[in-house]
């Protein structure tokens, strides 16, 4: 939607793929429609696939079904992590009715029948895979060796992924016992979460490793993975933490106390600092965190693998009937 094609350098050389810049105005939806609309009657797909609420335009340029159209929403921005906005409510009601809706997490699923009103035939619930192997076998560790148990989480350091509240729970752990914390990742919060560090006394207990395409090589080097957002749905980087075999503490958002282990649940708990200060204390025991993380492990093979997502999308998108 807004002309960045970055990923295509990602795809795999050889594929079939075509990039169509568009002169996109946000706020102009007349415009854009028009535009949309005759896209799609030129082009005649197979099949639309549009994401989230930024492309629900191209949904209301489909009416009344051009083309067979499915929507896949795999969670909010921070304008609605404390409630659905009626407006965009109304749009979605109306848009999708007549669309296949996928939902990345059994809340989505719930929002989308329940709020949104969408038939229950019409949303389909595909979980997020990984690949299990990678994370399970790494080379080395992407971590200094420091010594003592290191707490890491890996995320874009955005507002509503709530690091504050991370820094705050590390420093409760930390006047406890010695131990570290590591975050990968990188966005506009940077500054200021460095600045808390600063401010809480932490610079040579937290380490800052940037944007990382290696995170199989960060969770090597973890005890225990943390998770403080405000919003979630399903995670990929629970899912990873998972896949390498570590125990999980977090916020008790989206599906994620859903996704770990029975024995990991009562370590996902409210969206209070002290809640999160507790659960990594109770983790970063090492013969806790091994055995709930080898569970987590099992659990991330059985129910979140690659293979299955890609074959369900591959059903999905051919037009086959798959399971909700």
């Amino acid at each position: 939607m807004d002309n960045a094609f970055d990923c295509k350098d990602r795809l795999a050389p050889g594929l079939d793929v075509t990039l169509y810049p568009l002169s996109y105005s946000k706020g102009k939806t007349l415009r854009n429609l028009r535009q949309f609309r005759g896209l799609l009657r030129t082009l005649h797909p197979d099949v639309l696939v549009t994401h989230n609420w930024g492309s629900i335009e191209w949904g209301m340029a489909n009416w009344p079904g051009i083309v067979r159209h499915i929507h896949i929403e795999d969670g909010f921005g921070p304008e609605e992590v404390d409630r659905q906005l009626l407006r965009r409510t109304l749009m979605r009601r109306a848009v999708l009715r007549r669309s296949t809706v996928v939902v990345a997490s059994r809340k989505l699923q719930r929002i989308a029948t329940e709020v949104w009103k969408l038939a229950p035939n019409t949303v389909q619930f595909i979980p997020n895979g990984v690949d299990c192997d990678r994370f399970a076998r790494p080379n080395s560790s992407a971590l200094p060796s420091t010594g003592v148990p290191t707490i890491g989480t890996v995320a874009a350091l955005r507002r509503e992924k709530n690091l504050p509240r991370l820094l705050l729970a590390f420093q409760r752990v930390r006047k406890g016992r010695p131990c570290h914390l590591a975050i990968a990742g990188d966005g506009p919060e940077r500054p200021a979460l460095e600045a808390q560090v600063d401010s809480l006394g932490l610079r040579d207990d937290v380490t800052f490793l940037g944007f990382r395409t290696d995170t199989e090589r960060v969770y090597a080097g973890l005890q225990v993975f943390a998770l403080s957002s405000d919003t979630e749905q399903m995670p990929l980087s629970v899912i990873e933490a998972m896949a390498a075999g570590l125990p999980v503490a977090s916020t008790d958002v989206g599906d994620v106390r859903e996704m770990v282990s029975a024995e990991n649940r009562n370590f996902v708990r409210g969206h209070d600092v002290e809640d999160l200060a507790k659960s990594l204390d109770a983790l970063i025991d090492a013969s806790c965190g091994a055995r709930i993380g080898a569970l987590n492990q099992a659990a991330a093979r059985k129910n979140f693998s690659q293979e299955h997502m890609f074959a369900t999308y591959e059903a999905l998108f051919s037009g086959y009937p798959t399971k909700h």
